[in-house]
C-alpha cells in the first residue's frame, strides 16, 4: 500500500527557509513523478514542483522558481522541497503526491494525473 507522509511544516517569518520532506513507502511500480502542491485559504490547489525518477527532470511553477528546490534521495525513498526567501502568499497546506507513470515531470504536473496522496503539511509565513 502506498504511502506518502509529509513533514517539516510551520511557522516562519517572511524571508526565511524551510524544508519539507516526503517519505514514500509500497512503491512497487518502476517509474514515478512525486509532485507537491499547495492549497491556500480560498484558493484551488496548485501544483509547485514535480520530480521525474525516469529522466531526473523538475518542473517548478513560475511563483517558485529561483526560491524552491525540489530533490530526492532513492535510498532514503524521500522527496525533499528546500524553499527559501518565503512570502506570506506562500501560506498553504503542502501536499505531497505521486503518479506511477513514466514520463517527464512538466507533462504530469497535474492534480488528475495523481495517483497517491499525503495528508499535507501546513506552512504559515508570517512576521
Amino acid at each position: 500500500q502506498v504511502q506518502l507522509v509529509e513533514s517539516g511544516g510551520g511557522l516562519v517569518q517572511p524571508g526565511g527557509s524551510l524544508t519539507l520532506s516526503c517519505a514514500a513507502s509500497g512503491f512497487s511500480r518502476p517509474f514515478y513523478v512525486i509532485a507537491w502542491f499547495r492549497q491556500a485559504p480560498e484558493k484551488e490547489r496548485e501544483a509547485i514542483s514535480c520530480v521525474s525518477n525516469a529522466d531526473n527532470s523538475t518542473y517548478y511553477v513560475d511563483s517558485v522558481k529561483g526560491r524552491f528546490t525540489i530533490s530526492r534521495d532513492s535510498a532514503k525513498n524521500a522527496v525533499y522541497l528546500q524553499m527559501n526567501n518565503l512570502k506570506p502568499q506562500d501560506t498553504a497546506i503542502y501536499y505531497c503526491a505521486a503518479a506511477f507513470v513514466k514520463g517527464g515531470s512538466e507533462a504530469l504536473c497535474y492534480e488528475d494525473r495523481m495517483d497517491n496522496w499525503g495528508q499535507g503539511t501546513q506552512v504559515t509565513v508570517s512576521s
